[in-house]
């Protein structure tokens, strides 16, 4: 029965994930960043309570990959798909919007294919017990969010807008970020078996910044937090194999 606990915030995700993908596309976009949050949030606590309740099971694994697909593998190929969309506009409707649409906007989902393989990777790969090998999908799906938050919170006229609006620019990121999800780069987990400050000071570090950067930046934190997060992994890493 302890069961139920985690795997109701793996479903909690899951739905979060499919209602968002409803909410950008019909550019609801504070609904979608809201959604994807909740489901960011169930998907921490659903594998750290599985562990504290000693519940932990193949089941509960693939239907939180099978969540995760959907919430941090079919969102941010939306998102990219509706940055790519000519043009922007928040108070366009979907339907009249696709219509004059070509294939560009399809790259998005470059991402949500290399998401897939990134789950995958992760359910048969025995080194990710404790940490990453590659770009966990929710790391991804946080960076792109900003695109979202960017058409919530600036005028079209502001720099951050602006480059939200630049396909190249999107592009590169898309094709960087699939390549991150499957690179061979071993990366921190932010999974606490303990609260010990030495085992875990890493974590701790980033979790700091990481709101002292959200409460100075905002959303915009987004970005450098994601940098962050990958140079203390590699620093990690170099003080572990020393």
């Amino acid at each position: 029965m302890k069961s139920i606990i985690p795997n109701s915030l793996t479903a909690l995700n899951l739905f979060c994930g499919c209602f968002s993908v409803l909410a950008f596309l019909e550019n609801d976009y504070y609904l979608g960043v809201v959604l994807i949050f909740i489901s960011a949030t169930a998907d921490f606590f659903d594998g750290f309570l599985a562990r504290l309740l000693n519940v932990q099971s193949e089941l509960g694994k693939q239907l939180d990959s099978l969540a995760d697909m959907i919430s941090f593998g079919f969102v941010p190929g939306v998102i990219i798909y509706k940055a790519l969309l000519e043009p922007i506009d928040c108070n366009e409707s979907y339907l009249s919007e696709i219509s004059n649409q070509n294939w560009i906007p399809m790259v998005g989902f470059i991402l949500t294919v290399f998401s897939g393989f990134r789950l995958a990777k992760f359910n048969i790969d025995k080194r990710q017990s404790n940490s990453f090998i590659g770009l966990p999908t929710p790391a991804c799906t946080l960076f792109f969010l900003t695109i979202p938050l960017i058409w919530i919170n600036e005028n079209p006229d502001e720099w951050a807008y602006k480059l939200t609006l630049n396909k190249p620019l999107i592009i590169s990121f898309t094709l960087f970020f699939s390549y991150l999800l499957i690179a061979e780069l071993p990366l921190l987990a932010l999974k606490f078996k303990g609260f010990s400050l030495n085992e875990n000071k890493f974590r701790y570090a980033l979790l700091f910044t990481g709101v002292t950067t959200v409460i100075i930046l905002k959303y915009l934190a987004i970005p450098i937090i994601l940098s962050l997060y990958i140079l203390l992994s590699l620093l990690e890493n170099i003080i572990n194999s020393k």
